[in-house]
């Protein structure tokens, strides 16, 4: 059958958290883009709605209780040095409860909010487009 992002293109998804103009980033573990700092995100399991596959990412990365969403744009990642591909809804949080941790360490080493001057790098190709897609009056 193969594996998604390996053996043929996967479908992920990314949520974009932000709070007093800051987004919500977390240093990847894992490939693709291992040491990267990332928005929260994964892979959309099969029958599972795309907007549903974010929200719980993002609550199973953050330990946050996500609310409402809205689609923010879409960005595909072809990784040469992973050998993965990546076609990703990018979703951003309309509202939100809790407070932010590190709930899967064997995902991710490390988070922090961060304002648009002060990113931490390397950045990841999918926190890229997300503030790609971001208006200036939001971060």
């Amino acid at each position: 059958m193969g594996s998604p992002g390996i053996d043929f293109p996967g479908l992920g998804v990314g949520l974009v958290i932000l709070r007093h103009r800051k987004i919500l980033l977390y240093k990847r573990v894992k490939a693709p883009e291992a040491g990267h700092w990332s928005i929260v995100g994964g892979k959309v399991d099969h029958m599972e709605p795309a907007e549903q596959a974010a929200k719980r990412e993002a609550e199973e990365e953050s330990g946050l209780e996500i609310g409402r969403v809205r689609l923010l744009g879409q960005t595909e990642v072809i990784s040469d040095a992973d050998r993965q591909h990546w076609i990703s809804l990018l979703y951003i949080a309309e509202d939100y409860a809790g407070e932010p941790a590190l709930t899967e360490p064997d995902k991710l080493s490390d988070f922090g909010w961060f304002s648009r001057n002060d990113l931490p790098q390397p950045l990841s190709a999918f926190a890229a487009a997300a503030i790609g897609h971001l208006g200036p009056e939001q971060f």
